[in-house]
């Protein structure tokens, strides 16, 4: 499996209604420096409708304002839709972080 391959299978992880961070996901991977590596693999993510790349936020819970697939409105809506709660514009993360 390379690189990228793992961050997708790690995405697939997260359940329903949670959200992980880029650094929490690069830290499963043994490198928590990678956190622009799981950025970037995420926004070229090649199969939205089974790697939610959606539920991956950044460390103050906050939506990618580049979100690949239709924006940080698109982001918070799917995260919406799974019950996700926000404070302002940021996730509650206090009630929805993945602890793996």
């Amino acid at each position: 499996m390379n690189t990228f391959e793992c961050i997708y299978d790690i995405v697939t992880m997260i359940p329903y209604g949670n959200v992980a961070t880029y650094g929490q996901i690069a830290k499963i991977l043994g490198n928590p420096r990678m956190s622009r590596v799981v950025g970037y693999a995420l926004h070229v993510n090649p199969d939205p409708d089974n790697i939610p790349c959606y539920r991956v936020v950044n460390r103050f819970g906050e939506m990618a304002p580049a979100f690949a697939f239709g924006g940080p409105n698109r982001q918070r809506e799917l995260l919406e839709q799974e019950g996700v709660e926000f404070i302002g514009e940021r996730v509650d993360m206090e009630k929805h972080l993945w602890c793996e």
